[in-house]
């Protein structure tokens, strides 16, 4: 190997050989480049202009953050048609107080008009000609609170699912009962359906059964649309509170 010896002391000329190897190994095909911590590096194909390579315009694979789901709101809530059957019909009005008969054959499934808890059950036909009128006039009934703050009453129920107590939760749409002719039904197969808040305490069976009139709510489920009857089932509230039953108050339903 040769030395150099111009001028000043041999030096041996293998320190530059090595350099030259390394930097010749760092640009080798399939070698990867080792970059110092805070330092950059440039490809082999970038123009060699010693700046310093732009930092990309964002993160490849970012993605948006998620969307928190709304929470149900009290107006948001979905409503569903209480009967489910093909043959079915009702009145737009009902005799003495708001409510609606909804006419359907003995044994179409009655379902939770919303999404709630089951408020109230009665499993037993108490009513009586004799009396007393009233609180007994439902046969076979359940009441659900729903999410939206409205109590949803249904009553002359054939039969009442199996599970469906009080205190259980339900999904609009779920089996509760069966259509029939319980209680004070005139022996006619129907389902006495009625809106209200909830009160509890003495005499709560006439608002149980309907304080507002639910044929334009009805109307709409039955289109699959979703009118809500809190906004006026609130208003009642406001106005009347959970009054006592009035006299000549024990009519059908």
């Amino acid at each position: 190997m040769r030395s150099s010896s111009i001028g000043r002391r041999t030096r041996p000329a293998y320190p530059v050989l090595l350099l030259v190897a390394a930097l010749a190994a760092g640009c080798a095909p399939g070698g990867g480049p080792t970059a110092a911590p805070g330092n950059s590096w440039q490809s082999p194909s970038a123009p060699a202009t010693g700046a310093q390579a732009a930092p990309p315009s964002g993160p490849a694979t970012s993605a948006a953050p998620p969307t928190p789901s709304p929470s149900p709101s009290r107006t948001g809530s979905r409503h569903v048609f209480p009967v489910r059957a093909g043959n079915v019909d009702y009145h737009p009005t009902h005799s003495a107080y708001p409510g609606t008969d909804i006419f359907a054959d003995c044994g179409e499934p009655v379902v939770a008009v919303t999404d709630g808890v089951i408020l109230e059950v009665s499993r037993v036909d108490r009513f009586s000609r004799r009396g007393p009128l009233g609180p007994n006039n439902g046969g076979l009934s359940v009441s659900l609170l729903g999410d939206d703050g409205v109590r949803y009453y249904g009553s002359h129920l054939s039969a009442i699912a199996a599970g469906v107590d009080a205190g259980v939760r339900v999904r609009a749409g779920q089996q509760l009962g069966k259509v029939g002719h319980t209680g004070n039904a005139n022996n006619v197969c129907h389902l006495h359906f009625g809106l209200s808040p909830k009160c509890t305490g003495h005499d709560d069976w006439w608002i149980r059964r309907g304080v507002v009139w639910p044929a334009k709510y009805l109307d709409s489920w039955r289109k699959r649309g979703n009118r809500a009857p809190a906004a006026e089932v609130t208003a009642w509230q406001r106005r009347h509170g959970c009054p006592k039953a009035p006299s000549g108050s024990a009519a059908a339903g």
